[in-house]
């Protein structure tokens, strides 16, 4: 059997392609059950806003592939020409290694980032609880878990800020620790100021917007849970606010040191934290001579990103080698298993063998005692382990499948292992047969 891997990703396709054929969490069960339907039965599909994939076991790889993905276009409503340029198509260990950088966060849109572990946990678990998965799916994901958690462990890919607005919020509980008490205000409503607000929300006590556009303020008001003012009304937002951010699209000053004096008035001399990524800049530069007032522009910002980026290619060198790693030692296991029926039946022979003769010679062994018949079997029993113990690791040690076949193939026929298993069939049957008599 083999590890088929079809999908696309931020990598490979638009935005709005990644959306026509995106699958939400609500619907992966009904899509599990069309590809069962299509003869994928043991699959885990992954949909996140970033990439759509399944994970499937197939004996034709190729066939399976193409069933894949005529069951994605069809369920989702699409033409195969729309997305058959973003497909990857990847079997056995290069799909492992893909999923591998998935979980752990190297093939993501931020490399790092920590959210898509859980994901991939999630879909293996929806896949495992509606139609049960099986043994070379379990071992890939669980392998995806391991390799996900020792890379956050062992490297520290995830340490750092790498986007402006999550620099922000790391500087911001540097001033002041714990911001669940704290009040955050917005200056503007555009990408920048969305990105800050969703990035902060769930960590402070609040959240106000302000914005010349008041439409684009309630919607992003609605994101944080927050409430919009009037633009006029902005300065008196800021008497109870511990972190400002601006990013308006102004080309003035939206908040001068003069602005900023009567304030402060009110204050009685909080600390403020002041965040301006706007393009002309929104803040006066003067208002960072002011003892309580900590101001960072987008340069600033960019410094932080660009410093932790660097630190994270040396991470992500070391992320690389533990999922290599990683990939071999599942791949090893992958090769084993094609040994297995004939390791199976190899035995199965030589069992029946050992039997054949100790019944035969069944009459001369009558005057042993129970202790010594007993021996007599488990001395037999252990000689034919330790024949088989070295042609069992060399086969299963064997990297390349045509190799491993022929390997397979010859030891079937030395040992007539086929017309074995079909001994052994024929004896399961008459042993049924006996017992429904």
């Amino acid at each position: 059997m083999h590890l088929v891997l079809v999908g696309l990703s931020h990598h490979t396709a638009p935005l709005e392609v990644r959306e026509r054929i995106g699958i939400s969490r609500s619907m992966v069960p009904a899509a599990l059950d069309r590809l069962a339907n299509d003869g994928c039965d043991d699959a885990v599909l992954l949909s996140t806003c970033n990439r759509t994939e399944v994970y499937a076991v197939a004996a034709d790889p190729v066939a399976m592939g193409e069933r894949i993905v005529s069951c994605l276009a069809d369920y989702r409503g699409v033409s195969r020409d729309d997305i058959d340029a973003a497909l990857y198509v990847r079997t056995d260990a290069d799909a492992a290694r893909h999923l591998f950088r998935v979980s752990a966060g190297l093939d993501s849109l931020v490399v790092g980032e920590p959210e898509i572990l859980g994901q991939v946990k999630d879909a293996y678990k929806v896949a495992s609880e509606e139609r049960g998965t099986g043994s070379v799916i379990n071992r890939l994901f669980h392998g995806a878990f391991a390799i996900g958690k020792r890379v956050r462990t062992d490297t520290g890919l995830a340490e750092g800020a790498v986007s402006l607005s999550y620099a922000a919020l790391t500087l911001s509980r540097k001033i002041f620790g714990d911001l669940k008490p704290r009040h955050m205000v917005v200056f503007g409503a555009g990408e920048m100021s969305r990105l800050c607000a969703l990035h902060f929300h769930q960590q402070v006590a609040s959240t106000t917007i302000a914005t010349r556009r008041h439409d684009r303020g309630e919607a992003l008001a609605a994101e944080v849970h927050g409430r919009v003012i009037a633009w006029d009304a902005r300065l008196e937002a800021l008497a109870d606010a511990d972190v400002l951010v601006s990013a308006t699209g102004s080309p003035d000053l939206v908040l001068t040191d003069a602005d900023l004096a009567r304030v402060l008035a009110a204050r009685r001399g909080r600390p403020m934290f002041v965040v301006d990524l706007a393009v002309p800049r929104d803040v006066d530069p003067a208002i960072a001579e002011r003892e309580e007032i900590f101001l960072y522009n987008i340069d600033d910002l960019r410094g932080i990103v660009q410093e932790n980026l660097a630190r994270r290619q040396d991470a992500v060198a070391k992320a690389e080698r533990l999922v290599n790693d990683e990939v071999s030692a599942w791949y090893a296991w992958l090769r084993s298993r094609a040994a297995i029926p004939t390791l199976v039946a190899l035995r199965t022979r030589f069992e029946r063998v050992r039997q054949a003769e100790i019944e035969r010679l069944a009459p001369r062994l009558s005057g042993l005692g129970p202790d010594a018949r007993a021996r007599v079997d488990e001395i037999t029993r252990l000689m034919i382990e330790k024949l088989l113990l070295t042609p069992t690791e060399q086969l299963k040690a064997i990297d390349d499948h045509d190799t491993m076949d022929a390997c397979s193939s010859a030891l079937r026929r030395l040992f007539a292992l086929d017309d074995e298993a079909a001994a052994a069939e024929a004896d399961r049957t008459e042993a049924a047969r006996e017992k429904a008599r």
